[in-house]
């Protein structure tokens, strides 16, 4: 696919911490049906909470890279962890942006609660100048979007994701039954010294147990 014609990128950010079947499988789920050449999972830099121990960036990223390990369609991307300053989404589509073909296609892949909260980005108006948006959505979501993204999407959505044309500016929804999966809950688990098998993949998952990672604080 990666010959003479314009290439498709995708990119999905998230803090990942730790990253989880629900996130990968969402992941290649969207690769497969928008016949991706990849999607690029992109950590987010975050401070650690204090409260209970958290991964690092380094860790989290490493997390990253060996679940995606032997998937070809699935890549990491860690400029966003590279950065000095405060890591915002539309800088890092720039930098993507610039690395690419005129031509290649580029889309942000978010979650519906991502995107109804957009309006409170930085520079989210600007996101459009780079990428399309794609937009994960449940079949049951009964919510609306909020009222500043309404004008947006009436005049920039295409109800087939497979239909979006040129290098970015559209914004289209793609339905899907997510995983019940959450990083908190595999946290949460883990912390309370319960096993979260299954959940993640196991290369993970022993990377978690040989970094002693998300355990209970002693007392």
């Amino acid at each position: 696919m990666n010959g003479l014609g314009a290439r498709r990128i995708c990119l999905l950010g998230g803090t990942f911490n730790p990253v989880h079947i629900g996130h990968l499988r969402a992941a290649l789920e969207v690769a497969e049906f928008m016949a991706l050449d990849e999607l690029r999972l992109i950590p987010s830099a975050r401070p650690p909470h204090r409260d209970t121990p958290q991964a690092t960036a380094e860790q989290r990223l490493a997390m990253v890279e060996l679940a995606v390990a032997g998937e070809t369609r699935l890549k990491v991307d860690d400029r966003e962890l590279k950065r000095d300053k405060p890591s915002y989404t539309v800088d890092t589509l720039e930098s993507v942006r610039a690395e690419l073909a005129p031509s290649d296609q580029l889309f942000l892949l978010l979650g519906w609660d991502a995107f109804c909260s957009l309006p409170s980005w930085h520079r989210w108006e600007e996101l459009l100048l780079h990428s399309h948006l794609l937009v994960l959505q449940r079949p049951d979501a009964d919510s609306e979007a909020p009222e500043a993204l309404r004008d947006l999407l009436a005049a920039r959505s295409v109800s087939d994701p497979l239909s979006l044309e040129g290098a970015g500016g559209q914004i289209s929804f793609i339905w899907q039954t997510p995983l019940a999966i959450s990083a908190t809950q595999i946290r949460h688990l883990l912390a309370t010294g319960r096993s979260a098998r299954f959940l993640l993949p196991d290369a993970v998952l022993a990377y978690i147990q040989a970094h002693d990672l998300y355990r209970a604080p002693h007392a």
